[in-house]
């Protein structure tokens, strides 16, 4: 992430569109269960909403520097890698990834990250995410830094591949969302 970006991530401006367009959009009527993975936090805005919906949440961000400031009692900061999670499969009832995927260096690590996403589940288990379409201004924001948006169709079919049903994935303007269970 560029210098802008981050400062952007951390504003005041975008804790706003995360609370009041992204977060309630993506999670929908999906129950997390008692033990959520939060998949590349950043500076932890979607965090702070999880741990207010989810009884224990783990995050697991590569740059810790960026992790959420202020402890939470139900929150768990890990250092690690989305695509290879330091976790035993079948470990959580629900993963989300919130405006991470396209930081994801190609569609080989980001396809990965999928799997990986449906090993640590457990059977029941559901994957939520949104992320960024493609977009002029997106490319600009995120210049010296990666940049790698998927393509809604080809996000639902890796979701298939890497063993999830119930595949949904919804386009608005500015962003997708999905939601893919792991049935039992």
């Amino acid at each position: 992430m560029n210098r802008l970006h981050r400062w952007y991530c951390r504003s005041d401006h975008w804790r706003a569109v995360v609370t009041r367009d992204l977060f309630g959009w993506t999670l929908g009527d999906v129950v997390l269960g008692d033990d959520l993975l939060e998949l590349g936090p950043g500076p932890g805005v979607t965090t702070r909403l999880l741990a207010g919906v989810a009884q224990q949440v783990t995050t697991v961000d590569i740059d810790m520097r960026r992790r959420a400031p202020a402890p939470m009692s139900n929150v768990r900061h890990v250092r690690g890698d989305a695509t290879r999670l330091p976790f035993r499969s079948g470990r959580f009832s629900a993963v989300a990834a919130f405006t991470m995927l396209h930081h994801v260096r190609d569609s080989a690590s980001q396809r990965r990250l999928l799997h990986e996403s449906r090993r640590v589940l457990r059977p029941g288990g559901v994957f939520i995410g949104c992320d960024v379409r493609a977009s002029l201004p997106m490319r600009i924001v995120h210049l010296g830094g990666t940049f790698e948006p998927v393509p809604p169709a080809r996000l639902a079919a890796d979701l298939r591949a890497a063993g999830f049903t119930r595949v949904a994935v919804s386009e608005g303007p500015r962003y997708l969302k999905w939601h893919a269970c792991l049935t039992s």
